[in-house]
């Protein structure tokens, strides 16, 4: 680079016998002589002169602004953002007034989940929600704080939302359970003026097509094979694989029905489970008829001596399905299946199952035959024979409740 020559202030005498001061120099190759009445007017001429002269060095230009130091840096810092983009800087900046809306309280997003589960655990204990349900919203919540750490409430925009919803190849229940809970936080964030408006409103829940008879059953000759390696290998975790297999209690070891279900629910003299709203997924109470089968398994190995969940089954439970793949929920699917072949009553089964009956002729109408379900509830332990079974119980109506 040329080194930038000064220019100098001078007095000088006019023909007239003026005294003026001179500012001499050179710019762009042309010679500037300049004469002014004080040496003010001089200096200021010599500054501007010699910033000229930095500016055709260098690209910097002077102009006449109202924008104060910073507001300049930051505006050159912007405009060097947006080279190459397609727009200029007033349509971005106009696109920010319209879509943007700043928080009245920028709120950190550990904070506002921990401020959100205290509301939570206060509606669990009012007896609102279900604990299983409680359970599934810490998870996600805890994975949405690990999916963006450090943000703030207000920086969950719905692009950035979008990406959370379909990390790891979501499938589209998994991704309308996530925005689920995450549509319930950002409406509390709402109310309490940290975000400005839901980024979810332009981010539906993905259509799912569900299909006749989708759920994932044993067959009969399954399930006999499955209570059978139990009962000789696990026996201790006979009434839990039977309560699941033949009553369609939800197995889940954290969450399900099975894990808060008692003894005294069970009530083999009357012939029925009692779920109330405390084990029920969904708070609803409802009645299972002891089917006969199950009668004799819950007889062969009684609850006062075989408990509803031993202290290794999970372990029992990994061998099992070792053998006997257990997916989620697939002995309640087949219970539910199996009492639609047998007993043909979508209204009952629905009851039976704590279900309503759309999902039950969605889910499991037609997926068994009469023969099979008669064949599933014909299932009995070898440690008493079917018929000394049967006998010990109140035997069934064709509907599956108890006669008279």
């Amino acid at each position: 680079m040329k080194q930038i020559q000064s220019f100098v202030i001078a007095e000088f005498t006019n023909p007239s016998g003026e005294i003026v001061f001179r500012v001499t120099g050179w710019l762009d190759g042309k010679r500037i002589r300049k004469n002014f009445a004080t040496r003010r007017e001089a200096e200021a001429e010599r500054q501007v002169l010699e910033i000229q002269s930095l500016q055709a060095e260098s690209g910097v230009r002077t102009a006449v602004t109202r924008l104060a130091d910073d507001q300049l840096h930051e505006a050159e810092s912007v405009f060097r953002r947006l080279q190459g983009r397609p727009h200029g800087l007033s349509f971005y900046v106009d696109f920010a007034l319209v879509n943007y809306r700043e928080p009245v309280t920028q709120k950190r997003l550990t904070e506002a989940v921990a401020e959100f589960l205290v509301l939570k655990e206060h509606e669990r204990e009012q007896d609102i929600l279900s604990e299983p349900y409680l359970t599934r919203v810490r998870r996600d919540l805890q994975r949405l704080l690990k999916h963006f750490p450090g943000a703030t409430v207000a920086e969950l925009t719905g692009v950035r939302l979008l990406g959370y919803f379909e990390a790891r190849q979501a499938t589209h229940k998994t991704f309308n359970n996530r925005r689920g809970v995450v549509s319930t936080f950002l409406k509390f964030a709402l109310q309490r003026d940290w975000i400005a408006e839901n980024p979810l409103t332009k981010i539906p829940a993905r259509r799912i097509r569900r299909r006749r008879g989708c759920a994932t059953t044993f067959t009969a000759e399954e399930a006999a094979g499955l209570m059978a390696f139990v009962e000789e290998h696990h026996c201790a975790a006979v009434p839990f694989f039977a309560l699941c297999l033949f009553a369609g209690i939800r197995p889940c070891l954290r969450t399900g029905e099975i894990f808060r279900l008692q003894p005294e629910h069970v009530k083999l003299d009357a012939n029925l489970i009692h779920i109330d709203g405390e084990v029920s997924k969904v708070r609803e109470m409802r009645n299972v008829t002891i089917q006969p089968n199950l009668a004799a398994w819950l007889r062969a190995y009684p609850l006062q001596e075989f408990p509803i969940l031993p202290t290794n089954l999970q372990h029992i439970r990994e061998k099992v399905a070792e053998k006997y793949p257990l997916a989620h929920d697939i002995m309640r699917h087949t219970f539910i299946s199996m009492f639609v072949a047998k007993y043909r009553s979508l209204g009952e089964a629905a009851l039976q199952a704590g279900n309503s009956e759309s999902i039950i002729r969605g889910h499991y109408l037609e997926m068994k035959s009469a023969a099979e379900g008669e064949k599933f509830f014909g299932i009995f332990p070898k440690k008493a024979a079917p018929a000394q079974a049967v006998a010990a119980v109140i035997r069934l109506s064709p509907q599956g409740r108890s006669a008279a």
